[in-house]
């Protein structure tokens, strides 16, 4: 996107709506359906639900998210990860467990998002045909949404925007009109009503767990802000939450003048479909399934920017992520848009209703906005907000989101444990890798390279030893610019010596800023030991392969080094040398006496890891051009072998 659409437009708006609210846009297609159910209507509760909806949409989203969590934005960049770089350097070790636990239930929710939403829609087609077959046509669409993600959104990006504003038009339009037929519904501003439906309804406190669907999108709200800039958001809000309500309060119109009846009785399908004439429903169900399409497209795309930055963050094995256009952040990763559609085509099958689906959605996303809660506080700690100030937001919250937990969670056997499980395999992939790393890294032995210069610098101008590459390159984890592994130094010294006429060495540092791409160069011996530390954000690719390109190119126009080759005939001709990349891969030594669950992690990691890119292809090099050397990792030293020698 570029930078305009950040700033306060017109067209910045339109896109916001586009972009920003299909989830929480859609919520009124099963809101009040979920709400009522098989029940007979009742005004009380019908008040009270609206009610519960307003004050919902007014603390949860406008207030917690809209106005508080937006300020947390990482350079414009927003979403569960990008507020844990904001805080991680507070040293606090467990903010990892919120960060990881809410970005699985976030990624989980998003194979829930498109089934019920598409579902929803296309069964207003029961509304002209009782008969007609729903599951068909929402995999239908589900299958070519999916499909038409290699291909970059740029395209039909450009009409999300008019078709939200249509869809958010219609919504407010509709609800108007009805709400001609009777005002009374206004008593649902006074949030006593939403305290009586608590204590009168029938499940009680659980009914919270249907009205948590109207806000359910106020995560994904979050997660997109680096799309559009939260001065977009903020003002199109306005517009968005005046048109939710008044469908909202539009829909509680029509049920209180159906007192006493059951939506089956009077064959209604669902109060949505039923407050539009009926010569308008053709465009109407149109209008909703596009709608539908747009809140999924958004999930989608959410998920992939999720996974790309738990990938920069070592949450998530690499795979292969592609760049199907220009757009900053446009990402298509292959796996995972797989993985989701073959998701919510299960669920599609398992569910085949809409109504049976709500079952399964809003437990997962509610995990999510409670550690997200929990990762705000400490955002706002370190901001330095008034304590006073800090301890009231969090504590109203935590209460809020720990009531809609607990009436979600009756939901458990009713399908939720589905979303749940998804987010478990979810939480056990990004826990083991990144705690499989941590161990082997913990292991890692590195030596100062100043004690080794002098031999590289004689082992590059030993003629005795056949040359092995006019540049050899080796990726580095070392940190600190002083040090080097000593699995390297092995490498090029030991294990067939390797003659080179300069030796690089590189390493990635992941920072937490999104799009920082920096790197820094350290010439330890002229010509000859050079090395290239980048910097890059989390959301960044590293295409390490054109990155160290351009940095050499870089080097060569100002002088700082010279790439032509050191063969004579070549030289005299000024052809560039050859470049070699050595990648050193780790493997856990049989020798190692490793506690259970250390082995167990570790076992898992290996697995993981066959399943994701190679290294070469993760960091985008020539695999023509690279070597691959393993090595064992001792962790602990072998026990003693009591040999006996015998004559």
């Amino acid at each position: 996107m570029g930078k305009h659409i950040h700033k306060l437009s017109g067209a910045g708006l339109l896109v916001t709506l586009g972009i920003i609210f299909g989830d929480i846009g859609t919520s009124p297609l099963y809101v009040l359906k979920a709400i009522v159910g098989d029940d007979a209507i009742d005004s009380t509760n019908i008040i009270g639900a609206i009610s519960a909806i307003f004050w919902t949409l007014t603390l949860q989203t406008t207030v917690k998210y809209v106005i508080i969590t937006l300020r947390a934005d990482n350079n414009g960049e927003g979403g569960i990860f990008s507020l844990y770089t904001l805080i991680r350097k507070t040293k606090v070790k467990w903010l990892l467990f919120p960060a990881i636990i809410g970005g699985s239930t976030l990624l989980a929710d998003g194979i829930i998002t498109p089934p019920v939403t598409v579902s929803s829609a296309i069964e207003g087609l029961r509304v002209m045909n009782p008969n007609i077959h729903t599951i068909p046509i929402v995999i239908a669409i589900i299958t070519v949404l999916f499909g038409l993600q290699q291909f970059g959104t740029k395209l039909i990006g450009k009409f999300f925007g008019p078709v939200m504003f249509l869809w958010f038009s219609m919504l407010g339009i509709l609800g108007f009109i009805q709400l001609q037929t009777n005002l009374s519904v206004f008593a649902a501003l006074n949030p006593y009503h939403a305290y009586e439906l608590l204590m009168n309804h029938k499940e009680g406190f659980l009914i919270l767990g249907a009205v948590f669907l109207c806000t359910t999108g106020a995560e994904a709200l979050y997660s997109d802000l680096g799309h559009c800039g939260k001065s977009n958001i903020r003002v199109s809000w306005i517009f968005v939450k005046s048109m939710l309500l008044l469908n909202y309060f539009g829909q509680g119109a029509w049920l209180i003048s159906h007192e006493g009846q059951t939506l089956e009785s009077i064959g209604v399908i669902n109060p949505f479909y039923a407050i539009m004439p009926e010569w308008f429903l053709p465009f109407g169900i149109g209008l909703a399934t596009l709608a539908a399409v747009v809140a999924s497209q958004a999930m989608i795309s959410g998920s992939f920017t999720l996974i790309n930055e738990a990938i920069r963050l070592n949450f998530w094995p690499k795979v292969k992520i592609k760049y199907p256009t220009e757009l900053k952040g446009q990402l298509y990763i292959p796996s995972l848009n797989w993985m989701l559609w073959g998701g919510c085509v299960m669920v599609v099958l398992y569910f085949r209703e809409s109504s049976e689906m709500e079952a399964a959605y809003g437990l997962a996303i509610v995990m999510t906005m409670l550690m997200t809660t929990s990762l705000l506080n400490f955002y706002l700690i370190l901001k330095r907000y008034n304590k006073i100030f800090i301890t009231v937001f969090i504590a109203t919250f935590a209460v809020i989101e720990i009531a809609f937990l607990v009436a979600n969670l009756h939901k458990f056997w009713d399908g939720g444990y589905i979303t749940l499980l998804i987010a478990m395999l979810l939480m056990t992939t990004m826990f083991t890798w990144y705690f499989a790393r941590k161990i082997r890294n913990r292991y890692l032995v590195f030596v100062k390279l100043s004690d080794y210069l002098p031999v590289l610098e004689d082992l590059s101008h030993d003629e005795s030893v056949p040359k092995y590459a006019t540049n050899l390159v080796y990726l580095t984890s070392a940190d600190h610019r002083t040090e080097i592994e000593s699995k390297i130094m092995y490498s090029i010294l030991n294990k067939q010596p390797k003659r080179a006429d300069i030796y690089w060495f590189v390493h990635v540092h992941v920072v937490d800023e999104p799009y920082t791409m920096e790197y820094r160069v350290n010439e330890f011996i002229h010509d000859d030991v050079i090395r290239i530390d980048f910097r890059l954000g989390f959301r960044v690719a590293p295409r390490i392969s054109l990155m160290f390109k351009k940095v050499v190119e870089d080097m060569v126009k100002n002088k700082e080094v010279d790439i032509t080759s050191r063969y004579a005939s070549l030289n005299k001709n000024n052809i560039i040398g050859d470049f070699r990349f050595i990648l050193i891969e780790k493997f856990i030594s049989y020798d190692n006496d490793l506690p259970f669950y250390e082995k167990w992690v570790l076992d898992s990691y290996n697995i993981l890891k066959k399943m994701g890119l190679s290294e070469e292809k993760a960091f985008g090099l020539d695999s023509s051009s690279v070597t691959i050397e393993s090595f064992p990792l001792l962790i602990t030293a072998p026990k003693e072998i009591n040999l006996t020698r015998v004559d």
